[in-house]
């Protein structure tokens, strides 16, 4: 087999990759690799987050099923955030990092004459603002999602215009909410009005996609899966050229950023060892590739999410605990009722305390994402400094189905045009979408209106 010719770094034909037969591995944005003296010592052709003086802006947004306890959601005073409720109390070493936004609505998401199925709306509406369509068939209709908007302004700046994942699969078609369509109640990303994105659930298809080469998954599996090797082993030549180029924090970050994705690697492979039902070949791995511990299965994703950002190949990301009107239990945590049966409390007292341990237990695993995000330094920051984290529900009170006063945090200073640390009310029925155009403006969009928004979101 012929080997691929020895090229420069980052030179023009290699852009802001290290490579190996088979695996395009992207770099980190690092304060070596910026401005004039990066073009002429890396060449013209790397990325333009390479180049850029500041790094760029990201957007995420993880969504939770089901609506919220808002009782144990909302903190009891408007201004700077010190004691915590208790479904917030795991970020509580964070409150610097986020804002707690209420008096949010999505109007999307009410019946508006269509009678039950609000779980479908909650999810199909919450990017996007648009009612959806009912229908239990092809004909699905809702809106652009606000991710989506963003991705087009991004789609020739990173790798990947945008990734949407989760830990349940996405449904096209079916009847899953008193007459809507499967797709409402699990695509949260819309491409057009017609055409929601599915997700992808499966750690390694997001790890392959990642870092096989071009974004075509299989490549890299092919290559260091059959061989029992790293993808690492095959970038190591020009790693080790990188590091002996770039100034001594850099070299730090970069051994960071190899350090996390041999980790995410290892992991990735651990939940893919052989069975040891005496049934199944040997060799052969068992069909279900998703961990079936789902803390783990989350914890896999975000860092992935992480890696995603830091190495610059996508800016947008979706996340999608779970489907909504999810029945998942969580006897990890002893709660051995489903989600949404403990969501229609109807004021009992243990059914409340079962969806407030739900609640906490889906913001701990937030936690660990933020604190991912917030340890990985990037210029004169961080990663989650120069990004906008949205972690919600398209529900605030699951009981009574309500869309108004929604639960919404906002994590991230957006490049230093976001203040965090503080709890920001807003007069009842504000909607949503106007948070989205601030957040599309920051990501370079030039657009005063997106869906059913009023204005933009003041005093962010």
């Amino acid at each position: 087999m012929s080997q691929e010719p020895t090229r420069h770094p980052l030179s023009s034909s290699r852009r802001d990759f290290l490579r190996g037969t088979g695996i395009a591995l992207a770099v980190p944005w690092m304060e070596s690799l910026r401005g004039p003296w990066a073009k002429r010592a890396f060449g013209a052709g790397t990325s333009n987050a390479a180049h850029s003086a500041e790094p760029p802006r990201r957007m995420a947004v993880l969504y939770v099923p089901n609506g919220m306890h808002m009782p144990n959601w909302l903190p009891k005073q408007v201004g700077p955030l010190d004691s915590l409720p208790p479904t917030l109390k795991p970020l509580d070493s964070l409150k610097s990092e986020f804002n707690i936004l209420s008096g949010l609505a999505l109007n999307g998401g009410r019946a508006q004459e269509d009678g039950p199925g609000d779980h479908a709306r909650a999810l199909a509406s919450f990017l996007t603002g648009a009612h959806p369509y009912k229908t239990r068939g092809k004909d699905i209709r809702a809106g652009v999602s606000v991710d989506q908007a963003a991705a087009a302004e991004a789609k020739d700046k990173a790798r990947f215009a945008s990734l949407e994942l989760g830990c349940d699969e996405s449904a096209q078609a079916g009847d899953c909410d008193s007459g809507y369509s499967c797709a409402y109640s699990s695509n949260i990303s819309w491409r057009t009005p017609n055409s929601p994105l599915a997700k992808e659930t499966d750690p390694r298809a997001v790890f392959d996609r990642l870092f096989g080469p071009s974004g075509d998954a299989g490549h890299s599996e092919a290559v260091h899966r059959q061989q029992n090797r790293s993808l690492l082993d095959f970038v190591t030549d020009d790693a080790r050229d990188l590091q002996s180029r770039v100034g001594g924090s850099d070299r730090r970050k970069l051994d960071e950023y190899l350090y996390a994705v041999r980790d995410v690697e290892r992991r990735v492979l651990e939940i893919e060892k052989p069975s040891d039902d005496p049934r199944v070949p040997k060799g052969f791995t068992r069909p279900d590739e998703r961990p079936k511990d789902f803390a783990q299965h989350v914890r896999l994703l975000m860092d992935m999410m992480v890696l995603a950002f830091q190495s610059d190949s996508t800016r947008v990301i979706t996340f999608v605990y779970a489907n909504e009107g999810s029945t998942r239990s969580y006897p990890e945590i002893g709660v051995d009722s489903g989600h949404h049966e403990l969501s229609h409390h109807h004021g009992n007292a243990e059914k409340q305390a079962g969806i407030s341990k739900i609640n906490a237990f889906h913001v701990s695993l937030l936690a660990h994402f933020l604190k991912r995000m917030r340890d990985v330094k990037e210029g004169s920051g961080s990663l989650l400094d120069h990004s906008m984290i949205v972690y919600g529900s398209g529900l605030a009170d699951g009981d009574r189905h309500d869309h108004a006063n929604l639960p919404i945090l906002l994590a991230g200073r957006g490049g230093g045009t976001i203040t965090p640390g503080r709890h920001l009310h807003y007069q009842r029925d504000t909607p949503l979408t106007n948070l989205y155009v601030g957040m599309l403006k920051r990501m370079g969009s030039s657009d005063d209106k997106f869906s059913d928004s009023t204005g933009e979101l003041k005093d962010l």
